[in-house]
């Protein structure tokens, strides 16, 4: 087992309150139904990854068995993120990688390389960019709230500011691979052609057609 945290920091699936860029073309349950099983997949690859600890840091609440749900703070998202990573080291003192509820193509073994590269000999940080500019992967060490608050999100250099950040403190970073998350309609079957037997394959199927 890998002395490791995994985070997932999510929403609870509301019609209405995620996925809202799905919208006008999926109606608000539609895009509900799409963060649901985005969320449980992502949800089921952590839980077969070989790990110390599992978080899911919350807005809302959900039953997530073998996870410790943690409630988000409130604020904006760099500030959520920030806090995450202080509540899972007060939970236990390892080294953290964070993930969203955006990528359901995640797999158990491609989070196992993520913490493996984390916990390698004089790596500090690992982040795994978006296409879009974002991230969908950050691990850490120990927290380092200064790096990750005033990062504005949903930019197209969201994810290399936020590298930016960690290099210019001194930490060495290990890249992950290249996830496309989904935030658009357009996302949706590009996503679930890489997983076609997925929960999350299935919703978009039935939702498109």
């Amino acid at each position: 087992m890998m002395s490791a945290q995994i985070l997932v920091l999510a929403k609870e699936p509301v019609a209405g309150k995620v996925k809202t860029r799905l919208s006008p073309t999926l109606t608000g349950v539609q895009a509900a139904q799409i963060a649901t099983a985005a969320l449980l997949d992502t949800l089921d690859a952590v839980r077969r990854t070989d790990c110390s600890d599992r978080l899911l840091v919350i807005d809302g609440f959900l039953d997530a068995p073998g996870f410790l749900v943690v409630p988000q703070v409130t604020g904006p998202l760099d500030e959520r993120i920030a806090a995450a990573f202080d509540d899972a080291w007060a939970y236990r003192r390892l080294p953290m990688l964070l993930i969203g509820m955006d990528t359901p193509q995640l797999s158990a073994d491609l989070l196992t390389e993520a913490l493996r590269t984390l916990l390698a000999p004089g790596v500090d940080a690992v982040l795994g960019l978006a296409p879009d500019g974002g991230w969908w992967g950050l691990g850490l060490r120990r927290p380092q709230p200064g790096l990750i608050r005033g990062i504005e999100t949903s930019r197209e250099d969201t994810g290399a500011r936020q590298r930016d950040a960690l290099i210019h403190a001194g930490l060495v970073v290990g890249d992950l691979p290249l996830v496309q998350d989904v935030d658009t309609v357009g996302d949706l079957a590009d996503v679930a052609a890489l997983v076609p037997d997925s929960r999350f394959a299935r919703t978009v199927s039935m939702v498109l057609t």
